[in-house]
């Protein structure tokens, strides 16, 4: 029956062409428009860690003086290094890792290739297992290492592909800073979106193309960036450990909802202890969020992302109206034709479905154009200049979602003028005839 309703459909599209284009190109626009901006918040608001997100935290504590105080606002969002280390130190989660972004000369031995600058993150052990990064080759290094201050280093993909043509380069020398440094480990390709682990530079860039201890880091004197807030009289050290500055993202591994309480409750307990000592002034103000809580604290999805789509699915809905006022001229230029098939014995719930399908039918072409319209948009959103618009691809879930939303708008568009057909009176129809 489906196929006969929709052979019916497909004689009508020819028989009311100009009315069936508008009414496709009606729901190609709104289709169009609301995945383009749908599938950017989609690519901008999604989950860097699916399956880990709920067991990773990141804590905040107040270490600040009371100048400028406002009970009850929220705490810094960074760490100093002298809490960071000793929360590594005492390792009250599962897995921790304190880190700091960096930038590093490369003086590359590969002939033909000028020394080079790119950007590093320095951090511990349990950054490569906590965050589930993949290698192809080799591993991170462990917490011996990390004490040992020694010179190892964890490289990008893109990094081992411009200095060793894409081959096994661990155990091979790569020099640092004026340093020599050995690769023990290759990273895949590897982009988590957005880059949650440090919100303080591009949220949706690439990730660093070196990873190295951050003890030696430190120990080498290594450039750092980011963000730095400081307070009170730092005698010209910002990063020495009593310095009184926060630059440094702590994360830590929670695996049960027990230990996360426990976790806090550690916070608390440490927050009083370094208060008592003197090193903290203001009370007690801790904070400790998974993933994507810090996501939406940090309000990933920028404003603009958040109208656009909106506006779409606005225009989306004006395009729904126009397409219910031009299906219901349809069904009633057809009341004739309706009435002789209620007359011949088709029932309303007949005459309702077979509306439908023609409806849905229209929605499918809909669907294909607004598809076209839809890629076209991303590539159009793939030019901006910011920095999560190479981001912006169509993956088979949008896809699906693409012909959904049209089948489905259009069905719901068509819900009252089939409504309307299925309550034509037979008798009249053929009295008028």
């Amino acid at each position: 029956m489906f196929g006969y309703y929709f052979q019916l459909a497909l004689r009508s599209f020819r028989r009311n062409k100009v009315l069936t284009a508008l009414m496709v190109l009606a729901i190609a626009l709104g289709i169009g428009a609301s995945m383009t901006t749908l599938t950017v918040f989609y690519i901008l608001s999604g989950d860097p860690m699916p399956g880990r997100s709920h067991t990773l935290f990141y804590p905040q504590m107040d270490p600040q003086t009371m100048d400028g105080y406002v009970a009850g606002e929220e705490p810094v969002e960074q760490v100093t290094r002298f809490d960071a280390e000793a929360l590594l130190r005492e390792k009250k989660g599962d897995r921790q890792a304190l880190m700091t972004g960096g930038g590093i000369s490369i003086e590359p031995e590969k002939q033909g290739l000028s020394p080079f600058v790119v950007d590093a993150r320095y951090t511990s052990a349990d950054f490569f297992p906590m965050f589930d990064a993949p290698f192809d080759h080799g591993n991170g290094w462990t917490a011996k290492e990390d004490d040992a201050q020694a010179r190892v280093a964890v490289i990008s993909k893109k990094l081992n592909d411009k200095l060793f043509d894409g081959g096994n380069s661990v155990g091979k020398s790569i020099r640092i800073d004026q340093h020599e440094f050995r690769v023990i480990g290759v990273l895949k390709d590897w982009r988590p979106t957005p880059r949650f682990y440090d919100m303080n530079s591009d949220r949706y860039g690439e990730v660093e193309q070196a990873f190295l201890p951050f003890s030696t880091a430190v120990n080498l004197k290594m450039g750092r960036n980011g963000s730095m807030d400081c307070w009170g009289d730092s005698n010209g050290d910002e990063t020495g450990v009593n310095a009184p500055c926060v630059w440094m993202q702590y994360w830590v591994q929670l695996d049960t909802p027990a230990k996360v309480e426990a976790y806090r409750q550690y916070l608390v307990n440490y927050s009083d202890q370094q208060r008592r000592a003197g090193r903290f002034e203001r009370p007690t103000n801790v904070r400790l969020r998974n993933v994507m809580e810090w996501l939406d604290y940090k309000r990933v999805v920028p404003n603009d992302v958040r109208l656009q789509t909106w506006l779409a699915f606005g225009f989306l809905l004006v395009c729904l109206i126009n397409t219910v006022g031009l299906l219901l001229a349809k069904f009633m230029r057809r009341s004739s034709e309706i009435g002789v098939r209620r007359a011949l014995g088709a029932s309303k719930g007949a005459i309702f479905t077979q509306a439908l399908v023609e409806a849905g039918t229209i929605g499918l072409a809909g669907g294909l154009l607004g598809l076209g319209l839809a890629l076209l948009g991303l590539w159009a959103v793939r030019q901006q200049p910011a920095s999560y618009a190479e981001l912006a691809h169509l993956d088979p879930v949008m896809l699906l979602t693409t012909f959904g939303l049209a089948i489905l708008a259009s069905v719901l568009a068509g819900l009252l003028p089939a409504w309307r057909a299925c309550q034509v009176t037979p008798a009249i129809q053929l009295k008028s005839q």
